[in-house]
């Protein structure tokens, strides 16, 4: 011990010589010969003048158990020498700690970076001065030293942020729209952007999205849908003798594995269905009212009831279409811009006057003359568009573009004849009987010789033939009322309609083989106005014959409307698969074409045209020989 007394000042290691163990019992005790027989500590070696001094060490009895918890100050996170308790461990927490339960006063949306500056200088100033009382207050309190320069400490600090999510209803909504599918924004009538506005002020939250990602999905749709597509990218994209069906190699602006929207897949065609009833309606009038078929005994309560379900049906057609036209007008544009799809148009009005011309006469025995006008302008609108088209030539010259449905178009005016004869008009009538008989006779001819594709229509599209029979049977109606008399223009129109309604009824093969669609209300139309011209026609010509086939052709244009009500209900309600995509107004603006197939294209161009060169030169040749 002497030794160790004498140089206990160079043989102590430093690490040593800070170490207190005068309060362990047991350690390093040297035993003395004093008679207390108490046990004698050593003597502490003195410290070493390079090194600092510190204060003692408080006893044990002072310092905190493990069952106590002490939370070192924030600028001295280290534990003490001689300190029992676990040392700290530091843990990065969550940036919010909202999930703790904790109220955090977030900075609002208006904090701007000043006040966080300025926050933060408030919580170092209070920090240091809690640390300098704790050093005034002496022995009572733990010293920690300062903690080391190099070391790297982790403090969790929360993030300013927005509102918190709201529950309930408006959460839901707010999620729905964050996932909302944006790839039918290009046909909608309000954009995007507004839309989310009025999902906000509705009561759900923004959704965070990125708006890089969406500015250039818009660009990309923009690009797409920008400009209408001309007519003949609709011959490019779309094949079939009705434009209704997409190419292999064309690709849809909209998506194709999944089901549109119900107003998007809703098509202007619908209205043939109003055709098929209302015209059932003029049908019953006609048999409640005519001498020809008196001894049937019809009471005009039939003609009420089709005349009231033609009216509920036509209104509700109406306002769906109404409301495509209102949130989805690109979808009725591109119907209105295509070849075939733009004379259904006609649809709506011509159902309107057959509904004027089948009116009850317990409803009105006289209708205003104004009607007629009203009903009559939107039709020559669109007749001074597609006649004019049929003869200026380009993509939409009739010879590229007939189809039976052009009849729609000639149909018009046929049957607005009639009408402005049955309510006394002159002048009119006969302006749009002539227009209708001219055109009605260049279509008759065009689609005869099949000029445009020279194919055959698929099946399902066989009931369109049936439209050959509609416009010379309200024809020689409207020009019998003209006239007064059933005579020979008349006569002539209709024995015409009935020729093609014959030669069309004897192929079985035009009515079955082939999948149910709306294309089939082509049927009832047609079918009834024949109908209507025999009973006009036993009037004048008074026979067991013409009785027996008023009433033959009736029943059966009866039964087919009723067949078909009923099928499409089924199709629409119950099956739910009366309207699929309408693929003929989702066609891209311009096709965009791989490497390779461009390659291909350039190479056929080419050999294309040398050949061409060669039978030129070989032509010049031939001629010069000549």
């Amino acid at each position: 011990m002497e030794a160790n007394g004498s140089k206990s000042g160079a043989a102590v290691p430093p690490l040593l010589a800070d170490v207190d163990v005068s309060n362990l019992p047991g350690f390093d005790v040297t035993p003395s010969p004093r008679p207390q027989d108490a046990p004698v500590p050593s003597p502490r070696p003195p410290p070493s003048p390079k090194m600092p001094s510190r204060p003692g060490v408080p006893p044990l009895d002072r310092v905190a158990r493990r069952s106590e918890v002490v939370l070192p100050a924030l600028d001295s996170p280290f534990q003490p020498p001689g300190y029992r308790a676990m040392q700290p461990v530091s843990i990065s927490l969550p940036a919010s700690p909202s999930g703790f339960g904790v109220p955090v006063p977030v900075a609002g949306a208006g904090a701007g970076a000043g006040d966080l500056r300025r926050q933060a200088a408030q919580n170092a100033a209070r920090e240091q001065q809690s640390s300098q009382e704790q050093d005034k207050q002496g022995g009572n309190n733990v010293r920690f030293a300062p903690p080391e320069k190099d070391k790297v400490m982790f403090r969790s600090q929360p993030i300013p942020g927005g509102k918190p999510a709201r529950s309930g209803s408006s959460a839901a909504r707010g999620a729905r729209a964050m996932y909302r599918d944006k790839r039918y924004d290009s046909f909608k009538t309000f954009s995007g952007k507004l839309e989310r506005q009025l999902t906000y002020l509705a009561g759900a939250p923004e959704a965070a999205e990125d708006e890089e990602d969406e500015d250039g999905r818009d660009a990309i749709t923009a690009h797409r849908t920008a400009s209408m597509p001309k007519v003949d990218r609709f011959f490019a994209a779309l094949e079939g003798p009705e434009l209704d069906k997409l190419k292999p190699s064309e690709d849809l602006v909209l998506p194709s594995d999944k089901t549109w929207p119900f107003l998007l897949r809703f098509p202007v065609s619908a209205f043939g269905i109003c055709l098929g009833v209302s015209s059932q309606a003029i049908l019953w009038k006609t048999i409640a009212t005519s001498e020809a078929t008196a001894f049937l005994h019809v009471s005009t309560k039939v003609n009420l009831v089709l005349w009231c379900v033609s009216v509920a049906l036509m209104s509700v057609i109406a306002a769906i279409y109404a409301l495509k036209l209102v949130f989805f007008f690109e979808a009725v544009r591109r119907e209105y811009y295509h070849p075939i799809r733009v004379n259904f148009f006609f649809a709506p009005w011509i159902a309107c006057l057959f509904l004027a011309i089948g009116v009850p006469p317990s409803v009105a025995t006289e209708l205003p003359r104004w009607l007629w006008y009203a009903l009559m302008a939107p039709v020559l609108v669109l007749e001074l568009k597609i006649y004019g088209q049929w003869m200026s030539g380009g993509q939409r010259r009739l010879s590229k573009v007939a189809n039976p449905s052009n009849h729609l178009s000639v149909v018009g005016n046929f049957v607005g004849a009639l009408l402005g004869a049955s309510m006394g008009l002159r002048e009119g009538p006969v302006f749009f009987f002539s227009v209708g008989l001219a055109h009605y006779g260049v279509l008759f001819v065009t689609l005869y010789q099949r000029l445009p594709t020279n194919e055959t229509l698929p099946k399902e599209l066989h009931p369109v033939f049936f439209l050959f029979v509609a416009a010379p049977s309200v024809a020689s109606m409207a020009w019998a009322k003209i006239t007064g008399e059933f005579g020979l223009g008349s006569r002539v129109a209709y024995f015409i309609a009935m020729f093609l309604y014959a030669s069309l009824a004897v192929r079985i093969n035009f009515f079955r083989g082939f999948r149910f669609s709306l294309a089939w209300w082509a049927y009832t139309f047609p079918m009834t106005g024949a109908a209507i011209a025999s009973i006009r026609y036993s009037t004048e010509v008074d026979n067991g014959f013409t009785k027996a086939l008023c009433v033959a052709l009736s029943a059966i244009a009866t039964l087919t409307v009723t067949a078909l009500f009923a099928t499409t209900m089924a199709h629409a309600f119950v099956l739910r698969d009366l309207f699929p995509n309408d693929i003929s107004i989702a066609i891209t603006e311009r096709k965009m074409k791989p490497i390779i197939e461009l390659h291909e294209s350039c190479g056929g161009d080419s050999s294309s045209g040398r050949s061409d060169d060669v039978e030129a030169g070989g032509a010049g040749h031939t001629a010069a020989d000549a």
